[in-house]
Formats: C-alpha cells, structure tokens, sequence
C-alpha cells in the first residue's frame, strides 16, 4: 500500500534550498547551513539554516547527523537527534561539534550539516502505578545486554562481566 507524502510547509528566511531527499527511498532530507564558519576540534557552533517549518499535530521533527561529514571530518551533533516539536514555528538551528582532536573543519554556506527526518508521534498519558509488569529484560539498563559491557568491563547479559583482551575474567583465567 502506497501512501500520499506527508505535506511540510516551509517558511525561507534566507535564500537556501528547501530540505531534500538525497536518494528515493532516504529516511532523512538534508538541511544546509546559511553562514561561513571554522570549527576548531573540541568547538560547538549553533548554525541557522535559514528554515522554519509547520509540522503537522502527531508529528515531530528530528535533525540527526550527517554520516559522512561524522566519519570524514569528526562533525557531530551536540543533542542528537534535536527534536523540532509540530509547535514550533521558529527556525531551525543545528547545534555542531567537531570531535576531530586535530584538524578544524570548514563549513561553508550551502553545504549540508545534518538531515530531517519527520515521524509520527504518539502523545502519552501517564499513569502512575505501585508496581510495573515483569519482563525478560527488567531493571536491565546500560550494557545490560553486553554491548557496552563487553568494551567496559561492566557487568553485561545476565550480571556476566566482560573483560579486556589481556586481563583475566570473572573466573580469573586469561583468554
């Protein structure tokens, strides 16, 4: 089942391109920045891009990093993903970091900083309650599965601890 795009409007408040989609098919359109700018390694920088937009009510927006500005030069987003409520009327801002340790990146007007992606999104009633439902994962939080575990130390799946190439293991052997 096919479904109509979801309708934006977009106010310009400078003269850049309205966001687009790179390739059919693309989760996030690419939003550019309006003004000049050096980025020294360590540096944040709040970069306009010239657009403010009307989202629909159940929708919201989320500006996510570009991948290939993040692996080619370091460029990252300080609170990704940003998240553009459907009331917001003002114009969208990227706050930028460069996590290079070395090298300053340059960004110049026009070039792409980051992408839109625009979703729906559900609005909750929260209900307080004594106790909540048992499930498989439960008080489980960071690393509990082993991913961050697995680089930490830290206990990871089922309160096992991971350890470093080269230091012993719970149990005390090397492997």
């Amino acid at each position: 089942m096919t479904t109509a795009p979801l309708t934006v409007n977009v106010r310009r408040l400078d003269a850049v391109p309205l966001p687009s989609y790179a390739r059919s098919g693309d989760a996030g359109a690419d939003l550019v920045s309006t003004v000049d700018l050096v980025l020294q390694p360590g540096q944040r920088a709040l970069l306009p891009t010239g657009l403010a937009i009307e989202l629909p009510p159940g929708y919201a927006g989320f500006v996510h990093p570009r991948s290939g500005l993040a692996i080619r030069a370091g460029l990252g987003l300080v609170n990704a993903p940003g998240t553009i409520d459907a009331g917001y009327r003002g114009e969208i801002k990227v706050i930028v970091i460069n996590h290079d340790a070395h090298e300053p990146i340059e960004i110049r007007r026009g070039d792409r900083i980051a992408q839109l992606v625009i979703q729906r999104v559900e609005h909750a009633v929260f209900v307080e309650v004594d106790e909540l439902s048992e499930s498989e994962r439960g008080a489980g939080g960071h690393g509990s599965t082993g991913g961050a575990g697995a680089l930490s130390g830290q206990p990871g799946r089922n309160g096992e601890r991971a350890h470093r190439e080269g230091q012993p293991s719970q149990q005390g052997e090397n492997e």
